[in-house]
């Protein structure tokens, strides 16, 4: 997968003045060039691009973010890539509020008439609004990232329509087991995963 770097493409970061800035065309030049360059490794069908149309992590902005994201899913639909990666609107960095069961504006949806590749919607979707994207034709597969962190068995809880964990924020990125692997499933409570945890050396 191929992470779009939103500081060539927002022109709020891009003040560049030559063949990769300026318009939109421009400044998605190096997504072209470098998603073209893992093409001719992996092959079309194996490569997807990830973008955040209107995230403004680290203080990215754009004036235009219709127009500069058009371009971009343009090209990629030129390049002929086997998926795109919608980040939703609703995402800011690691927070994200809930996602609505219709695509707003720069979300899914909003690709799909000019992405024929399948569609990636994610950040902040339930069970509920992912299966109203993918029945409205506004997406192809949901990205569960935080849901699944805190549930390793997210698709039985789905189909159970049992509770779910909530995650741990401040356990993210702690390098330890705590909000890494302890989290319970359904038929393992967690106080059985801290006893086979501490009893996997013996």
């Amino acid at each position: 997968m191929v992470t779009c770097s939103t500081s060539f493409l927002r022109d709020g970061a891009n003040q560049r003045d030559d063949g990769y800035g300026g318009t939109a065309r421009n400044r998605a030049r190096l997504l072209r060039e470098v998603t073209a360059a893992v093409i001719s490794v992996w092959g079309r069908s194996r490569v997807g691009v990830r973008i955040s149309p209107l995230s403004p992590t680290n203080g990215m902005a754009d004036s235009d973010p219709v127009a500069t994201f058009t371009q971009a899913a343009h090209d990629l639909q030129a390049l002929g890539i086997g998926y795109l990666h919608v980040i939703e609107p609703s995402v800011n960095g690691t927070m994200s509020a809930p996602a609505s069961a219709q695509s707003p504006l720069l979300a899914s949806g909003f690709f799909r008439p000019m992405f024929s590749g399948a569609i990636i919607a994610a950040g902040g979707h339930t069970a509920e609004t992912g299966a109203a994207r993918i029945q409205h034709g506004q997406a192809d597969l949901i990205g569960y990232g935080q849901l699944f962190i805190a549930n390793p068995d997210l698709p039985t809880r789905f189909r159970l329509n049992a509770p779910l964990a909530q995650p741990q924020r401040a356990t993210f990125y702690g390098g330890g087991a705590a909000g890494y692997t302890d989290y319970p499933t359904l038929n393992r409570p967690k106080r059985q995963q801290a006893f086979a945890a501490a009893n996997a050396d013996h």
